[in-house]
């Protein structure tokens, strides 16, 4: 029987002006079940990094604001360096409930996946949940296009709330990906182009003036890059350009005999 008491869990919080919300957030979190936490601050102008010093967090932060891409890759890159077993995306914005983390992890620990998405659109009811109707349906034909794509049957590729294995993040060359949102979508096509298990589980979310939410301007240009995303993962895998971003790791060499 696999002891997944041996499983060390690293959250990461990558943080913009969450000071409103960090604490409700890491009161929930179920600390039973995390080793350490770790929050990148992106440039925040509040008391984002006073309030996480206050709760012993590990705080690293930027000179400015890079993006949501590059925060997530100095979340990924501190959290490897920590010798995480199980990296868990929480963002500090109290949007996804955090006392789910147990659920988010199983996957992973029980050696099913290597990667968990917390699915807002699995139980349909983010419309009910407050998401905007414009972000809903961009949501939705996003989805449907990637899984075309893919050839995958997902409810849902843009939410933030995610688990990723050692071993998936030590492989993946996520570095390469972009600054902006649409890291989120690039890890999954390296992820699923690798060959990497993925599984869904069902999230509610929060919507409330405090928690962070995408402009309708920021969202049509995040739609756009992933519509660019998919042009040059579909001319990858045509073999018409090579783009390295879709290479794992232990792709690029072999034992020699």
């Amino acid at each position: 029987m696999l002891d997944v008491k041996k499983k060390k869990v690293v959250v990461v919080m990558p943080a913009y002006n969450a000071e409103k919300t960090l604490k409700d957030t890491y009161s929930d979190i179920p600390m039973e079940k995390v080793s350490s936490i770790i929050l990148v601050d992106d440039g925040s102008t509040d008391g984002t990094i006073n309030l996480a010093k206050e709760l012993n967090l590990k705080v690293f932060a930027h000179k400015r604001n890079y993006g949501y891409g590059a925060n997530q890759k100095t979340c990924y890159i501190e959290a490897l360096k920590d010798d995480a077993d199980i990296v868990v995306m929480l963002h500090p914005d109290y949007q996804y409930d955090p006392k789910l983390l147990p659920e988010m992890i199983k996957p992973i620990e029980e050696g099913q996946a290597d990667m968990v998405l917390g699915s807002r659109l699995l139980i349909d009811n983010a419309l009910k949940s407050g998401m905007p109707w414009w972000k809903y349906i961009g949501n939705k034909a996003l989805t449907k296009l990637e899984n075309l794509v893919l050839g995958k049957n997902f409810a849902e590729y843009h939410t933030g709330y995610r688990a990723y294995s050692h071993k998936l993040l030590a492989s993946l060359p996520f570095q390469l990906n972009s600054d902006k949102f649409v890291f989120d979508q690039e890890i999954i096509f390296q992820a699923v182009h690798s060959g990497f298990r993925i599984v869904e589980i069902p999230v509610p979310t929060r919507y409330f003036p405090e928690a962070s939410s995408a402009s309708f301007l920021s969202s049509v240009i995040y739609g756009f890059g992933i519509l660019k995303l998919i042009a040059e993962y579909l001319l990858h895998k045509s073999r018409f350009i090579h783009m390295k971003k879709f290479e794992s790791l232990t792709q690029r060499y072999e034992p020699v005999q």
